[in-house]
């Protein structure tokens, strides 16, 4: 194991919002030495074996990164190349007709890649309303339990000084979820920037080259002869318009980048 693997053990695990998890006690390797997972101590919840790439070492503790968004960041970034791809081969194509053959081969290929990314997409679509559905019944309860504590301290159950203190946790817990929903808003969004692109180009002709024009609009018609006529001196001077400037090249929008807001948890781990 690497000097990074093993400084796992015996640190304390907490999730990206700062909610502690439990105690990394031991890890499990593959035959050649590398960790496949994580021993983790949650107390009533038991030992759990959660996988090492969802688990990084922040300083003095070890964060765990939920499924849903190594799945969400990885579809990003296979989604976005894989259009960026796409739109270079329109490109090629639209400035050399000679490679339309070829780049049929090479687009089937992406075709095929983009119906893969699309069950996968939707896969994880669902990942992510179930999560957010989970969430807002956690927000059910964190308010009754508030609710009831304040409930508690107005009959004389219980101290001020203890609903404060219950007020305080429940809040702190409330910031936690309302974090982790606006994540998953922003790569929803992400995910939806993207599918608009892909339907935008399974809405254009089927044709390669076709789509080079439909998208690029590089390709002019070759002009028809014109019988050539004589002009009167004066005659249809200053009447000519200009023609029409071809149409530009139509960017993408969202690439499946990796967006500097990710970041964020980092920085709110390492204040907390």
């Amino acid at each position: 194991m690497s000097k990074e693997e093993i400084e796992f053990i015996g640190k304390q695990v907490k999730d990206m919002y700062g909610t502690y998890i439990g105690k990394v006690i031991g890890t499990i390797t593959d035959i050649d030495g590398s960790v496949q997972t994580v021993g983790v101590d949650c107390g009533s919840d038991g030992l759990k074996q959660i996988p090492f790439e969802q688990l990084v070492v922040q300083g003095a503790f070890v964060i765990f990164i939920p499924r849903w968004r190594l799945d969400a960041q990885r579809l990003l970034r296979e989604k976005g190349l894989t259009l960026r791809r796409i739109r270079a081969l329109i490109d090629i194509v639209s400035e050399n007709d000679d490679m339309k053959e070829d780049a049929e081969l090479i687009h089937e290929k992406y075709k095929m890649k983009l119906l893969t990314l699309d069950e996968t997409e939707k896969q994880i679509k669902d990942k992510l309303e179930q999560r957010l559905a989970d969430l807002d019944n956690q927000l059910k309860s964190i308010r009754m339990l508030r609710f009831d504590a304040k409930l508690q301290n107005k009959s004389n159950e219980i101290t001020d000084a203890k609903y404060e203190s219950v007020k305080t946790h429940t809040v702190e817990i409330i910031e936690h979820i309302e974090h982790e929903k606006a994540e998953i808003a922003n790569i929803q969004r992400r995910i939806t920037d993207l599918s608009v692109e892909n339907l935008e180009r399974a809405q254009s002709p089927k044709d390669v080259h076709s789509a080079a024009v439909s998208y690029l609009g590089k390709v002019e018609t070759p002009p028809t002869s014109q019988p050539n006529t004589p002009v009167t001196a004066g005659e249809g001077v200053g009447n000519n318009t200009p023609p029409s400037s071809a149409p530009k090249p139509v960017a993408i929008g969202a690439d499946g980048a990796e967006d500097t807001q990710d970041s964020d948890w980092l920085k709110r781990i390492s204040s907390s």
